[in-house]
């Protein structure tokens, strides 16, 4: 049996990607999240390596983020040591999911996937968008989000417009159903093209 078609989606912070990504799996399509991955890892896998580096990161048995970011923070050398533990332990669990995925179609929900090169690995790669004050104002909306945050946030992401001249599809998230519309859309474009 041939592997399912592999959709990238990705987009810059308060863009609709997780609205978008809950869309796919509305319609039966597999969705892996990268963001939810680090996640399990940082109660499971993550959490010993983690502990060896930085002992004040693990809380109650789970790393805690906030302890990690203030690591970061202090250290130069943190954030490179944490991703070379991190990273490995991601990709493995990404491609658990690729070689448990039944059907036509998956969909990875990567928020750095250009930045990482992860779009490599992918059939297509599709953009969400949304015109720059929708998206501060969602960003803003975030719980303990400040403004000096969100433009730390923008500054590791890719911008916005090179993200969309190197997708294979856009869709822009400014209003719920038309955004339904254009998941349902693409779904259909792709499985055809699967199928032809």
């Amino acid at each position: 049996m041939s592997r399912p078609f592999r959709l990238g989606l990705t987009g810059s912070i308060g863009m609709g990607k997780s609205t978008t990504a809950a869309m796919f799996r509305d319609l039966g399509v597999p969705v892996w999240d990268a963001d939810a991955a680090v996640h399990r890892l940082y109660e499971g896998d993550a959490v010993e390596p983690l502990r060896a580096l930085c002992p004040e990161a693990v809380v109650d048995g789970r790393v805690d983020r906030e302890r990690l970011r203030d690591w970061i923070a202090r250290d130069p050398d943190a954030l490179p040591r944490i991703e070379a533990v991190v990273h490995p332990l991601v990709a493995a669990d990404r491609a658990a999911f690729l070689n448990n995925a039944r059907g036509d179609l998956v969909v990875l929900d990567i928020p750095l996937l250009f930045e990482t090169g992860a779009d490599a690995q992918m059939d297509a790669v599709l953009v969400v968008t949304a015109p720059p004050e929708v998206q501060r104002s969602r960003v803003l909306a975030r719980p303990g989000m400040t403004a000096a945050r969100m433009e730390i946030l923008l500054a590791k992401q890719m911008p916005d417009a090179e993200k969309r001249r190197r997708a294979t599809h856009v869709i822009e998230t400014t209003g719920l159903e038309q955004t339904r519309a254009a998941v349902q859309s693409l779904v259909s474009s792709l499985r055809d093209r699967k199928h032809a």
